[in-house]
C-alpha cells in the first residue's frame, strides 16, 4: 500500500505540474466568475486540487479509481459550478437572442445537465428570444373569487409571497380552473410557477393567432439563471411584457425568488427554452442537480 501511495503522490505531482499553465489560464479567463463564486458560494472549494482536476474534465477518465476515491474525500464541489462555466463559455457577452450555433450549444448543456429535453423550437414554433431579461410579476387569479387571503397553502408562503399582490386582470388564458372546487394540484402549480413571455412577437404569430395561443397555453419551459446555475421548470400562463419595457419575460414571485432574481431592479438575465415533454412526465418547479 505504501508503494502505491508513493506512486500516486508522484503521479499527482506530475499532473499538477503539467496542468499549472492550464490552471492559470482558467483563472485568468474566468476571473469574474471566480469572483462571483467567492462572494456567493463560499462553500465551494474551487481552488482545491480536486476542483482543478474536475474543471479539466478530459483527464478524469485517466485517474485511477483508488486515486479518485482519495479525491472524493475532499469537500464536494457544487455541480452548479460546472454549469456556470459551461454556459459562460458559449453565451454572448450581451443579452440578446442566441444564434443557431449558440442555441445548439446551450440546449446541449442544459439538456445534459438537467435531464430534460430543452429546445428552442417545438412544433415549428419559437419565441423571439431564448436569452433575455426577466422581471417580477404578480400572482394570477386561479379561479373566480380567488384572493390573496385564500391563495397560499401555509402562513410561511403567505408571508413570503403575499406582499406581491394579485394582478388586476386575468392571465392570457383566463382562469386556471372554473371554481375552487374544481381546481387541481396541477392548476395550483401552473399559477405558482408561471411565466409571461412575448408570445405576440413569435415569428408567424399574427398570421396564426389561435393556433399559436393554443400551443403556448401552459407550455412548459426551462428557465435558468446562468449566473448561479439555478433552474426551474415553469409554464406559460400569460403574455408580456411589452417590448418597450426592455424585458423579454416575467416570472411569478415564486419563480423569481427561486432564481434569485429578486433584487433592487427586479430584473436579470435568464435562459428560457421549451421542454419537449409530450407525455407530461416533467414536473413543474425547481430542478435539482
Amino acid at each position: 500500500m505504501q508503494g502505491k501511495s508513493i506512486h500516486y503522490q508522484k503521479l499527482l505531482k506530475k499532473w499538477s505540474e503539467k496542468h499549472k499553465d492550464l490552471q492559470r489560464q482558467i483563472f485568468e479567463k474566468h476571473k469574474d466568475a471566480f469572483d462571483w463564486l467567492e462572494n456567493n458560494s463560499k462553500q465551494l472549494v474551487v481552488g482545491s486540487i480536486a476542483g482543478i482536476f474536475m474543471l479539466t474534465n478530459p483527464i478524469i477518465p485517466q485517474i485511477p479509481a483508488t486515486f479518485s476515491a482519495g479525491l472524493s474525500q475532499q469537500e464536494p464541489v457544487d455541480k452548479r459550478v460546472f454549469l456556470i462555466y459551461d454556459l459562460k463559455n458559449v453565451l454572448p457577452s450581451d443579452i440578446r437572442p442566441l444564434t443557431s450555433d449558440e442555441e445548439a450549444k446551450v440546449t446541449e448543456v442544459l439538456s445534459r445537465t438537467f435531464g430534460v429535453n430543452a429546445v428552442g423550437e417545438l412544433s415549428g414554433k419559437r419565441l423571439n428570444s431564448q436569452y433575455g431579461y426577466i422581471g417580477q410579476e404578480q400572482h394570477l387569479a386561479r379561479f373566480p373569487g380567488d384572493n390573496m387571503y385564500a391563495h397560499f397553502d401555509n402562513p410561511e408562503e403567505s408571508f413570503e409571497f403575499g406582499k406581491h399582490g394579485m394582478a388586476p386582470g386575468l392571465g392570457a388564458f383566463r382562469y386556471f380552473a372554473n371554481s375552487r372546487g374544481e381546481m387541481t394540484e396541477e392548476d395550483n402549480l401552473r399559477e405558482k410557477y408561471y411565466i409571461a413571455v412575448q408570445t405576440f412577437l413569435s415569428p408567424g404569430f399574427n398570421e396564426n393567432v389561435r393556433e399559436y395561443m393554443d400551443f403556448y397555453k401552459y407550455r412548459k419551459m426551462l428557465v435558468v439563471n446562468p449566473q448561479n446555475g439555478r433552474a426551474i421548470v415553469t409554464d406559460i400562463a400569460d403574455s408580456g411584457p411589452a417590448a418597450w419595457t426592455g424585458k423579454q419575460l416575467g416570472g411569478s414571485p415564486e419563480v423569481m425568488r427561486y432564481l434569485e432574481r429578486v433584487d433592487g431592479s427586479q430584473k436579470g438575465p435568464v435562459l428560457y427554452f421549451f421542454v419537449d415533454d409530450p407525455e407530461n412526465k416533467v414536473s413543474l418547479g425547481p430542478v435539482g442537480l
